[in-house]
């Protein structure tokens, strides 16, 4: 079954940007901010100034990883 992509806004480096992901990515990166108590922009911002790809694919891999980890 495939999902819908859901585009949201997220800050980074004070500049809005919009990113695509589908609904289960958004809530798997909720639950790793709350875990790691920081805020989504905060988490997408990291991701962000490591990643190499596009920034949806670099999220969807730490999802990945994260849940890897656990």
């Amino acid at each position: 079954m495939t999902e819908e992509l859901r585009k949201r806004s997220v800050v980074i480096a004070g500049h809005a940007t919009s990113v695509s992901l589908e609904a289960a990515f958004w809530d798997a990166l909720k639950d790793i901010a709350t875990r790691r108590g920081t805020s989504l922009n905060a988490l997408v911002a990291s991701v962000d100034a490591g990643r190499q790809g596009n920034l949806s694919s670099a999220l969807r891999l730490f999802v990945l990883r994260d849940l890897q980890g656990q």
